[in-house]
């Protein structure tokens, strides 16, 4: 699908690299139908000699002791520097007395900032007998629609194999599934034990990488998609998916369409099966898009399309936001209506229930299917979330979130984990993460995570599933926290931190990222937390895996540091692109192909590293 310019495919440095004369502006996602900046295209140079030592109180420390922050006397602000600059302040995410939350809130009084005293907000389970879809409602958000569509699609990692396609094993690079109990006591006991192993040499090489492909000239294709089985890597190409040797990269199959994709299935099922929305023709100047209208399976290990599917509002064509798979389940939706098919045959399962003031605005899959469903006015409206029976669409339960809260992302359906962006926030598209009980509707705690010391984003308008920085497992959430300065002569650094989903407390587990790396949770393995290091402008790229229990890293993989593969390698911010990691091999793969930027440089679709060892 032709898209208005997205960030750059292969994705920017992001300021990893050591200090330049100006501070970059550090890389984010757009707000709802905002354009991306576009990054400068070059990969950052090495300095002949140290950075200057910036003035006295430079970066300013915390005002207050937030999450963790201990207490600072204020200092002269001063610009926030690159990734490498020196820092002289003190790690700021030990665990400390939480202070008041400051972010307006719809919800009445504020409570202690992650206190379990909180009390549920807006709490008002229900139990209905249906879903539905209000064609053409909101109009005037479509244009958002299409810019932020094209922004948040993920990859997908097949956990475990099997043969029953209608179970869903799943974790992604934008989140995991969650192994919390039912008691609703929360985690901290024993965590179930990983599949990743530790290979006889942890460092990789490159086994293989692949040219972005061609397109037209001032243009962008989304390209998002990409999914691991034991034998296939597979990724959505320009008007194609095209199923590559794991371990070599030659082209196994490769499945042609008739248009771009534009919608790509996060979760596969034990068969190996998932699903793609695509448009029905190739963007022409004319027309640059025909709409997000099919809908097909396929089979990730033979590369065959099982079927192709549309559906209708009346005479009209429906136009998908969004897709996932659940329970053997495609659901897809969007502003126009939604519709559910059985994954493995096609024959239509249930459609939303019509209804005058609400229609379903997206689904989030995996084990669970749930359902964030939009009613009321587009001045004051009001997200239900349902968790749902995927072959009958039947409603199981209901949370209403407080009017005004416009949209919602799943982290989780399992537990059920929602971010909404409460209030006024420089967050995008999150302030706050709900934990939800799946089976009585009922808020379990809000944990609040503010921007300004977090760095979970969830950005979408219907996409629904797009959440980076933040996985559940363990009955627990697991976040970045905000770039800041290290302790080392250029540090800049961050960490990953938990909460329990039960009381909304920190539980004082930390995993470092290290002085000059910075840390983003991909996925769960059991009980465990599987990361990415992205690196400084002189190493390579690190995947490791925390324990659940006592935190401890593990190093994995560790990447080349060789310029030309660190150039490849630091373009994939796990911000933009898909990052896949399982046994010893880490694939890297972007969401775009563009002609956009400097002419005649090379651009990479993907590249894979694999373990020496």
């Amino acid at each position: 699908m032709t898209q208005p310019p997205p960030p750059p495919p292969n994705q920017p440095p992001g300021g990893f690299g050591p200090p330049q004369g100006q501070p970059p502006q550090q890389p984010g996602q757009p707000q709802h139908g905002q354009q991306p900046p576009t990054p400068p295209q070059g990969p950052p140079t090495p300095p002949a000699g140290p950075p200057q030592q910036p003035g006295y109180g430079y970066p300013q420390a915390p005002q207050q002791p937030g999450y963790g922050y201990p207490q600072a006397p204020q200092q002269p602000q001063q610009p926030t520097p690159p990734y490498g600059y020196p820092g002289q302040q003190p790690n700021p995410y030990t665990q400390q007395q939480p202070q008041p939350y400051p972010t307006p809130n719809p919800y009445g009084q504020q409570p202690g900032y992650g206190y379990p005293q909180q009390q549920p907000y807006a709490t008002q389970p229900v139990t209905t007998a249906g879903g539905g879809a209000n064609g053409g409602r909101i109009a005037v958000i479509v244009a958002a629609v299409v810019v932020v569509i094209a922004l948040v699609v993920g990859g997908v990692f097949l956990l475990k194999p099997g043969d029953d396609g209608g179970k869903d094993e799943t974790a992604s690079s934008s989140g995991g599934t969650g192994g919390g109990g039912d008691d609703g006591e929360g985690g901290g006991g024993d965590t179930p034990d990983g599949t990743e192993k530790v290979p006889a040499e942890t460092n990789s090489d490159v086994l293989f990488k692949v040219p972005s492909p061609k397109v037209d000239e001032d243009t962008s294709v989304v390209v998002a998609g990409s999914w691991l089985t034991e034998k296939a890597y597979v990724k959505s190409g320009v008007s194609e998916i095209v199923g590559y040797d794991p371990a070599k990269g030659t082209e196994l199959w490769t499945i042609p369409l008739p248009g771009p994709v534009c919608q790509a299935g996060r979760h596969i099922t034990d068969g190996h099966l998932t699903a793609i929305a695509f448009q029905p023709a190739k963007p022409t100047k004319d027309k640059p898009s025909h709409g997000c209208s099919q809908i097909a399976a396929i089979d990730l290990d033979t590369g065959k399309k099982l079927w192709t599917k549309t559906a209708k509002a009346g005479s009209r064509e429906l136009r998908f936001d969004n897709l996932t798979v659940s329970g053997g389940t495609v659901a897809a939706g969007g502003t126009s209506g939604g519709a559910a098919f059985d994954l493995k045959s096609g024959r239509s399962l249930w459609t939303p229930k019509a209804d005058d003031d609400c229609y379903d605005l997206g689904y989030g899959g995996g084990p669970k299917l749930v359902v964030v469903r939009k009613c009321g006015s587009y001045d004051q409206p009001q997200l239900h979330i349902q968790t749902v029976d995927p072959k009958s669409g039947k409603v199981i339960s209901e949370y209403k979130m407080a009017e005004g809260v416009e949209y919602a992302s799943v982290i989780s359906t399992d537990p059920l984990v929602v971010a909404a962006e409460v209030g006024e926030s420089d967050a995008i598209g999150i302030s706050d993460a709900f934990s939800i009980d799946n089976k009585t509707g009922k808020l379990r705690i809000r944990i609040p995570l503010p921007a300004d010391k977090f760095a979970a984003r969830c950005s979408g308008v219907t996409t629904i599933e797009a959440c980076t920085g933040v996985v559940v497992g363990n009955d627990r959430l697991y976040v970045a926290t905000k770039e800041h300065s290290g302790g080392g002569e250029y540090g800049r650094t961050n960490e990953i931190v938990a909460f329990d989903l039960a009381t909304g407390k920190q539980t004082g587990q930390r995993a470092d990222a290290g002085d000059r790396y910075t840390i983003t949770p991909l996925r769960m393995d059991g009980g465990n937390v599987i990361a990415y290091k992205r690196p400084p402008y002189d190493k390579g790229g690190q995947i490791v895996s925390i324990d659940g229990g006592d935190f401890k890293e593990t190093k994995l993989l560790e990447n080349p540091a060789a310029r030309p593969v660190r150039d490849i390698e630091t373009r994939m911010s796990p911000d933009y692109a898909e990052l896949l990691y399982s046994q010893g091999r880490l694939y890297m793969s972007s969401r775009f192909a563009s002609s956009l930027g400097s002419s005649g440089e090379q651009r990479w679709h993907l590249i894979a590293f694999g373990a020496k060892g």
